[in-house]
C-alpha cells in the first residue's frame, strides 16, 4: 500500500550513505575473513591433500592456491573475492578522480591512468586465478597470478611515488600517515615477493623438507600486505561517503 505521493523531498533523499571508512573495511575484511576461514579448514580437514607436494618431502603450511582449490574452501574463497571485487573497482575510479583533481603535470596525470589500469588488471587477474584454480587448468591459474602479483607490485610502487608528490604539497597528517605506510608495506610486500620465489625456486631444485611451508608464509605475507595496502584508502577518503542519491538538476554527470 502506498503511504503519498513521493514529494521532491523523499526523492532528493539518499538511498544509500556510508562512510568510506566502513566502506573500505567491509571490502578488506571480505577476502581476509575469506582466506583465514579457507587456511583453517585446509588444516584441520584436509592437512594431508593441501599440503602435498611432487616432491613428497615434509611440509607443514598449504599454498594459497592449494587451500582454496579444495572444498568447500574453494567456495568460500569465491563468494568472498567475486563480493568484494566490485567494491575494488569502484575504489580505483575512485583514486583516479581523486588523483586527477590534485595534479596538473601530464607525467602525474599519465601516471594516475597507469595506476589505474594496474589497478584493474590486479583485480582482474585475482579473479581468473580465483575462479580458475590450479587443479583445473594450471596454466591459466599460472598466468593470473603472474598478472595479479605483477600488477599489484607495478600499481604499489606507482601510488608510492604519486604520494610521494602529494606529500611535496600538502600537509595534511592524514596524508602523510597514509603515504609513509605505503611505502612500509610496499618494501615488505615486495620483500616477500623475493623470499617466497626464492624459497618455491629452491623447493623444486632440491625438495628439501619444510622449505614448501617458508614459501607458504611469505606468500600468506604477500597477501596479507597487499590487503593492508588497500586498507590505507581509510586515511585517503576518510571525510567521504559513498552515497547512492538522484543529483541535485544541472549536475548530472
Amino acid at each position: 500500500m502506498l503511504q503519498g505521493p513521493y514529494s521532491s523531498l523523499d526523492r532528493d533523499r539518499p538511498l544509500i550513505r556510508l562512510q568510506f571508512t566502513s566502506f573500505a573495511v567491509g571490502t578488506v575484511l571480505l577476502p581476509l575473513t575469506g582466506l583465514i576461514a579457507c587456511l583453517f579448514i585446509s588444516l584441520v580437514y584436509h592437512s594431508e591433500d593441501s599440503t602435498f607436494t611432487h616432491c613428497r618431502v615434509s611440509n607443514y603450511l598449504p599454498s594459497i592456491s592449494a587451500a582454496i582449490s579444495l572444498v568447500p574452501e574453494r567456495y568460500i574463497w569465491r563468494c568472498c573475492i567475486g563480493l568484494h571485487s566490485a567494491p575494488r573497482y569502484l575504489v580505483a575510479a575512485a583514486y583516479f578522480r581523486f588523483y586527477r583533481g590534485r595534479f596538473e603535470r601530464l607525467l602525474e596525470l599519465l601516471l594516475s591512468v597507469l595506476a589505474l589500469l594496474c589497478s584493474l588488471a590486479e583485480n582482474t587477474g585475482l579473479l581468473l586465478l580465483t575462479y580458475v584454480s590450479s587443479t583445473e587448468t594450471y596454466s591459466i591459474h599460472k598466468n593470473a597470478f603472474i598478472v595479479f602479483i605483477g600488477s599489484s607490485l607495478l600499481h604499489m610502487l606507482i601510488t608510492c611515488r604519486l604520494w610521494q608528490v602529494i606529500r611535496r604539497h600538502y600537509v595534511n597528517p592524514e596524508e602523510v600517515t597514509s603515504y609513509r605506510w605505503k611505502l612500509r608495506l610496499f618494501l615488505f610486500n615486495i620483500s616477500c615477493c623475493a623470499a617466497a620465489a626464492y624459497f618455491f625456486r629452491r623447493h623444486n631444485k632440491y625438495c628439501e623438507a619444510g622449505v614448501y611451508t617458508l614459501f607458504a608464509l611469505c606468500e600468506y605475507l604477500v597477501v596479507f600486505s597487499n590487503m593492508a595496502f588497500h586498507m590505507t584508502a581509510f586515511w585517503d577518503f576518510g571525510s567521504k561517503e559513498v552515497i547512492v542519491a538522484t543529483p541535485p538538476e544541472g549536475k548530472r554527470y
